[in-house]
């Protein structure tokens, strides 16, 4: 009798060993798998729950391929892939650019999307990213609302305008964007901006920084007072779908994990 008990008390704690292993074994297949799924993709790459979300890179970090100059056929060599990124070469002349720069634009048009990228800029530099712009003007701004991109601590236009709306993040020289939270220059800026049916939203850094509605009477009193009408009579009368475009403000400034969803 005792022997059978001792086999049965064996027995139990060999049973609950293998079960404690197997739970074991489970949780930690469950972090890892937890850590995989959170982890971020390399840089210029999308993890397999981005692409199962639907997002697509707008940038493989490699070549310039769906990029072309605005109004133009070709990618200008104002611009460079350079180390993982799409880098504007700064020409010292300011909004005049290079003899062969100029914004690009990703040769497709969006309306309802999601945007996902990074930036860098120099030291006392500018720069901007377009959305829903047009190829009927001489510059994709006529047409085009802008997140502005700008070293908030140098840069002239940090100052200038009306409440911040030229610091980084702003609905450039309409709505600032608060709370102000541009890193510095030289470092890098997460950005996002979303589009449906007219409502827009800038986030930076993680936070929320603008949100405004298009084609509105708040919006077109927004245009109507600003500097806009006098460069385009119809600007606030911005387009359902259009150009992402990356402008070429005369400074350095870089671009990378470039990626949309469709809404």
């Amino acid at each position: 009798m005792k022997k059978i008990v001792l086999l049965l008390m064996v027995a139990t704690i060999a049973f609950g060993g293998c079960k404690n292993q197997s739970k074991k074994a489970s949780d930690e297949k469950a972090t890892a798998e937890k850590v995989e799924k959170s982890a971020p993709a390399p840089l210029n790459t999308l993890t397999d729950q981005e692409k199962k979300d639907g997002w697509v890179l707008l940038f493989d970090g490699k070549t310039s391929d769906g990029w072309r100059g605005y109004k133009k056929d070709h990618f200008p060599a104002g611009w460079e892939v350079a180390d993982g990124t799409l880098h504007c070469i700064g020409s010292g002349r300011g909004e005049a650019g290079a003899v062969d720069g100029g914004d690009i634009i990703y040769d497709k048009k969006f309306g309802n999307f999601d945007l996902k990228l990074d930036w860098k800029i120099s030291e006392g530099g500018n720069s901007g990213i377009m959305y829903l712009g047009q190829e009927t003007k001489d510059h994709i701004w006529e047409t085009a609302p802008e997140m502005q991109i700008l070293d908030n601590e140098r840069h002239p236009d940090a100052k200038l305008g009306k409440d911040g709306n030229r610091q980084a993040g702003s609905l450039y020289d309409l709505i600032p964007a608060k709370p102000q939270n541009a890193k510095p220059a030289g470092e890098w800026n997460s950005i996002e901006i979303i589009s449906y049916k007219g409502t827009i939203v800038h986030k930076q850094n993680g936070e929320t920084v603008v949100e405004y509605h298009l084609w509105t009477p708040e919006w077109n009193k927004l245009v109507a007072d600003s500097k806009f009408p006098a460069l385009n009579p119809d600007w606030a009368n911005v387009a359902t779908e259009g150009y992402i475009g990356l402008q070429d403000h005369g400074d350095d400034v870089w671009f990378r994990n470039i990626k949309i969803k469709e809404l």
